[in-house]
């Protein structure tokens, strides 16, 4: 069939090309511009990977639609005192959203991304989302928010192959993206400060310095400002206690953030808001595998229905440094079975 595949150039999607056109598929490639590279960058050339294929590849420009629908919602997060995940917004919205769309209006019968995850068919025959077969690359977590009409329509050809697997089905097939590096930082952060980022979008005045009080209210020192935090952080806190401590909570209407040892950073619950179910949801009370970060090993729980859609969930042993703004995902052994966000 007809397959749009999501190309940036890199080892994965490249290769995810390569093995569709190898199964006997028509594949377009297409590329989206979602910011502008840094002075100096080296990007991967995600046309030249395309043509060294011998399929068709654009480049549609979508710079606009993603600050309005992945930036401005992760600088607003942040100003908020939470510390969000740009990578599952942006999976849910654009590539999975606008690129979705892209894909059905060509005429596409399935929209395919370089994605370490899987999509397995149910008892039922319905079909859902998995995590991939190379552990250390599972991304899965990052897909929990999209919506569950369209996993049909969604083929990973990567899901049940590790990273040297791919690297050596790269070489052998000669690609020019077989030896590049990863990139590990957002892509619209570049080198990684987030708390930079955000300040410099956010009105003057807005990021403040502000007290740094331990968890009995005692002042230990001055913050530059909440968005340079998140919770677990240890190292930048600015101060000297003489004994380790952690950033514990970010209090935006007070402008405060509370340290304390990292006994302080284990809880035993959390709640969770925005949540998408990728199969039927429970009615009540349910158990569950829960992730509360990308490399986090999903941890026994117990979720119940918290009001307004929230689901609150109960943690058989406690987690360390649970984090507003970051996706909870729960699972049933491999299978996703939805998500939300950390309140």
């Amino acid at each position: 069939m007809k397959v749009l595949v999501a190309m940036s150039g890199g080892v994965d999607s490249t290769l995810a090309a390569a093995l569709l056109l190898e199964q006997g598929h028509e594949v377009l490639g297409v590329t989206l511009r979602l910011v502008d590279p840094p002075p100096g960058a080296d990007p991967p050339d995600p046309a030249a990977a395309a043509a060294s294929l011998g399929i068709p590849h654009e480049t549609v420009d979508l710079r606009g639609e993603f600050e309005r629908l992945v930036v401005a919602p992760f600088v607003a997060s942040y100003a908020a005192g939470r510390t969000p995940n740009p990578c599952a917004l942006c999976n849910a919205r654009v590539k999975f959203g606008l690129l979705l769309e892209k894909a059905r209006a060509a005429g596409a019968g399935a929209l395919a991304t370089g994605h370490y995850a899987r999509i397995v068919p149910s008892p039922d025959g319905e079909p859902r989302l998995a995590r991939g077969a190379d552990r250390r690359k599972d991304q899965s977590y990052f897909l929990f928010a999209i919506a569950r009409g369209s996993l049909g329509l969604l083929s990973f050809p990567l899901g049940g192959l590790d990273k040297a697997a791919v690297r050596a089905m790269a070489r052998e097939r000669g690609l020019a993206a077989a030896g590049r590096p990863e990139s590990q930082e957002i892509c619209f952060v570049p080198g990684e400060d987030c708390g930079a980022f955000v300040a410099r979008r956010l009105p003057p005045g807005t990021v403040a310095p502000g007290p740094v009080v331990d968890e009995a209210g005692r002042r230990l020192g001055t913050h530059r400002g909440l968005v340079h935090y998140t919770v677990g952080q240890r190292r930048g806190l600015g101060f000297a206690a003489g004994r380790p401590l952690y950033a514990v909570a970010l209090d935006p209407a007070a402008n405060t953030l509370v340290v304390g040892p990292d006994g302080d950073l284990w809880r035993s619950e959390l709640v969770a808001d925005g949540v998408n179910w990728l199969m039927d949801k429970s009615a009540g009370e349910f158990r569950a595998l829960v992730r509360i970060r990308s490399r986090h090993e999903p941890a026994p729980a117990t979720l119940a229905p918290a009001g307004g859609g929230a689901w609150r969930v109960r943690f058989d042993v406690r987690q360390r440094a649970i984090t507003p703004g970051q996706a909870a995902v729960f699972y049933d052994d491999d299978t996703v079975l939805g998500g939300g966000w950390i309140r």
